[in-house]
C-alpha cells in the first residue's frame, strides 16, 4: 500500500519517463529551425484563416448593426424635429 501511494505521488514525467520523452521530441525542430513539420503548418495555416475571416464577418455584421442603428436614430431625430415644426405652426 505504500508503495502504491509513493507512485501516485510522484510526478508523471518520472512515472513515465516514455511521456515526457514524446511530448519534449515534439518541440525539438529539426535542426533547419522548423518546429512544425510541413501537414501540422498547413493545418494551423487553415486554422489562421478560419478565425481571421470570423473575426472579419464579426467586424462586418457589428459595423451594419452600428450603421442601421445610426439610420434609425437619424430618422426618428427627423420625425421629431418634424412634429415639432408642426406643433409651432399650428399653435
Amino acid at each position: 500500500m505504500a508503495m502504491r501511494s509513493a507512485l501516485t505521488s510522484l510526478p508523471a514525467r518520472i512515472r513515465d519517463p516514455s511521456a515526457s520523452a514524446a511530448a519534449g521530441r515534439r518541440l525539438l525542430s529539426d535542426g533547419k529551425g522548423r518546429v512544425l513539420n510541413e501537414e501540422e503548418r498547413a493545418k494551423e495555416t487553415v486554422y489562421i484563416q478560419k478565425m481571421e475571416r470570423e473575426r472579419i464577418e464579426k467586424q462586418r455584421i457589428a459595423r451594419e448593426r452600428y450603421e442601421k442603428e445610426k439610420a434609425d436614430a437619424d430618422k426618428n431625430k427627423v420625425a421629431e424635429s418634424d412634429k415639432v415644426t408642426l406643433l409651432s405652426v399650428s399653435s
